[in-house]
């Protein structure tokens, strides 16, 4: 069941088999069905989310009482609030799954200590805290430099796959407009 991490770490950086078995006793895998809170906004993060199946978001209520999308995980990402996990202060996001998923989860303190027993993870875990704050910088620029119509097809001709996956709210609120506009770009009347 492990395996998927195993292999997406061993993308970045090589484990000794020894080093396998000692990160294998520290994980926690878990199965959750599709619409449950993995965080809910006010409780303290303590735990990182490597999905192996299924598909994870990252959401605030704005003051309309809105949920507003801000990160998706699939397959292959991790996901967490990283400011409560590090600061151990309240959550201002919520957590949850899009789909039935299958997780990986490690706690905090187990993270820092198994950090000290294999360093090298370390270097596994900042390419991809980058990679995933490389991706928020893009998104950002995404926002700010295209139009609503421009971000849709750039994301659709990226992730194809992905359009067809999440409800059309979610992907709407992710892109940073309304669902209806959304029908309206799908049906060509913009």
């Amino acid at each position: 069941m492990f395996t998927t991490l195993f292999d997406h770490i061993q993308k970045f950086i090589t484990l000794e088999p020894s080093e396998i078995d000692i990160l294998e006793t520290c994980l926690t895998i878990s199965k959750v069905k599709k619409k449950e809170h993995l965080l809910q906004e006010g409780q303290v993060c303590n735990t990182l989310y490597f999905v192996i199946k299924g598909c994870a978001r990252q959401y605030i209520i704005n003051s309309k009482g809105t949920e507003q999308t801000l990160q998706f995980a699939v397959e292959n990402w991790w996901i967490t609030d990283y400011l409560s996990y590090h600061n151990t202060t309240p959550s201002h996001f919520y957590i949850q799954t899009v789909e039935n998923c299958e997780l990986i989860a490690i706690e905090k303190g187990t993270l820092e200590s198994l950090l000290i027993e294999i360093p090298k993870l370390e270097r596994y875990f900042r390419i991809v805290s980058q990679k995933s704050f490389g991706a928020a910088q893009m998104r950002i620029k995404f926002l700010f430099t295209m139009s609503a119509e421009e971000r849709y097809h750039h994301f659709k001709n990226q992730n194809p796959e992905f359009v067809q996956r999440v409800p059309q709210y979610m992907l709407a609120s992710y892109l940073d407009f309304s669902a209806e506009f959304m029908s309206k770009i799908r049906a060509g009347k913009v």
